[in-house]
């Protein structure tokens, strides 16, 4: 079972899961979380190989899709699901693989394609991976350290939130080895099984204005596989559109589960 932090109480409403991207937790949704609950339970999870979910050496799409579908299973009926990024992939494929146990489905600015980003994220892993932190005492001295190899302020900022700093060895929460290994995998977008149906029910493609990632010619894939897909950019956002523009995100979020 994978980790998870609850917001709110139970309701009529499905739950909201929400299942974050690549190098994030439930963590990183915090806020948003916490003022959708406002109408239901909202469900962040740490995704395989992140936070403090369990490690494993294999991260394949159909697999991370299994994972969430342990946890609706668990909540007993069908929920609403958000993904962003690798967990708008993993949304995606469970939607696809198992539609009985999602209701609706919001992505986050991700398309079912494969991208070539690759060395981006490689120089990120690196730059963890080389980060000296055994002795380290403040999550200051980590941005000057890691600010050597990631120039950034924002990435730093978004990535120093997985490491851990106040209980046990500094240790980074994520299976940086697995996720080396699973990077093909991860920016790719599998052939699906024989059979498979496009997802019947509502859904949302969010964007990020300032975004190369979920663009207008994605838009045909993206309805053979969500016919009834609904398309929203968010404008001055870029891929971390919940970061950058939490208010506009969670709006646009809020009036697509209540509609």
């Amino acid at each position: 079972m994978l980790n998870i932090t609850a917001h709110g109480p139970e309701t009529d409403l499905p739950p909201l899961l929400i299942a974050p991207g690549l190098f994030g937790s439930g963590r990183n949704w915090g806020v948003i979380a916490k003022n959708l609950s406002a109408e239901r339970r909202v469900l962040a999870l740490d995704l395989r190989n992140h936070g403090d979910s369990s490690w494993d050496d294999s991260h394949t799409y159909p697999e991370l899709a299994a994972d969430i579908a342990q946890v609706i299973e668990a909540e007993g009926r069908a929920c609403d699901l958000l993904g962003h990024s690798m967990g708008g992939k993993t949304a995606m494929m469970l939607a696809l693989m198992h539609p009985g146990l999602v209701e609706r489905l919001v992505v986050a600015d991700i398309a079912p394609v494969a991208y070539g980003h690759g060395a981006t994220h490689e120089g990120l892993i690196a730059a963890m991976q080389g980060l000296k932190i055994d002795d380290l005492t403040s999550r200051m001295e980590a941005d000057r350290r890691l600010s050597e190899s990631v120039h950034d302020k924002g990435t730093r900022a978004f990535l120093l939130q997985s490491l851990e700093l106040r209980e046990g060895p500094v240790r980074w929460k994520l299976n940086l080895e697995a996720l080396k290994a699973n990077l093909p995998a991860i920016l790719g977008w599998p052939d699906l099984p024989t059979g498979v149906k496009p997802f019947a029910g509502q859904t949302l493609f969010l964007s990020g204005g300032n975004s190369n990632y979920l663009l207008p010619e994605h838009h045909e894939k993206i309805r053979a596989l969500f016919p009834h897909a609904d398309f929203e950019v968010i404008e001055g956002a870029g891929h971390w559109l919940h970061a950058e523009r939490p208010r506009q995100v969670e709006a646009a979020i809020a009036a697509f589960l209540t509609r």
